[in-house]
């Protein structure tokens, strides 16, 4: 019998530690599953306005290796402000999948027909996601602003209707698909779906699917 596989899950926000988790629940229960949190980490990259420098890459390494240490056959990290510091990682990684939080959405998403609305909930998002889209996918993008701070203050519905607010300006501009860029932000999908009858597509949902069929026994 084979053993399960343990993929660490490695987040730069403590609210995207549940929605990840709820997918990898209900997705592919029988994985192993170690969270790791550095809190610090998207809030020193907004404070200090260095960018990825070699510091904040040396971070992520630090991160990756514990996790490989553990015996975790898969990484994902799921901040999407972290680009280049998490393709640094994969590439010191061939022999094990790491994803970027966004690529199996990003994927995803090249497969539609039409305009895609891609929603972030923090800004440095729209300064490095979009230009991981292929040329061939034509994107309008929109910052909801004050979602993370309603999270933070606990204000879960609150994020959740400002979240569909931007969701209905999107669709209303024309978009075939929508896409919510932040892992927690996923706990807003059912809503938009239901306010604006188009796919709704979430970072945990396209990591774990992708995830699965690149390692599930």
């Amino acid at each position: 019998m084979s053993q399960p596989v343990r993929i660490a899950l490695i987040h730069a926000l403590a609210h995207s530690v549940e929605p990840i988790n709820a997918e990898m629940a209900r997705a592919w229960p029988e994985a192993i599953r170690m969270n790791l949190l550095d809190d610090s980490l998207s809030a020193d990259l907004a404070r200090d306005g260095r960018g990825l420098d070699a510091a904040m890459h040396e971070r992520f390494e630090c991160l990756a290796a514990y996790a490989e240490a553990t015996g975790a056959r898969g990484i994902l990290f799921t901040c999407s402000a972290f680009g280049s510091c998490i393709e640094a990682v994969a590439a010191r990684r061939p022999h094990m999948p790491v994803l970027k939080p966004n690529e199996a959405m990003i994927a995803d998403l090249a497969r539609v027909q039409g305009p895609v609305g891609l929603i972030a909930s923090f800004a440095p998002t729209l300064a490095s996601m979009p230009a991981e889209f292929p040329p061939q996918v034509p994107l309008k993008t929109a910052l909801v602003e004050g979602a993370m701070a309603a999270l933070n203050a606990g204000d879960g519905p609150g994020h959740d209707a400002a979240v569909v607010a931007v969701a209905r300006h999107l669709a209303a501009q024309g978009c075939q698909a929508l896409a919510l860029a932040q892992f927690s932000m996923a706990r807003a999908a059912a809503a938009v779906t239901a306010a604006t009858g188009l796919p709704v597509f979430t970072t945990p949902g396209s990591a774990v699917g992708l995830l699965r069929r690149q390692l599930a026994p």
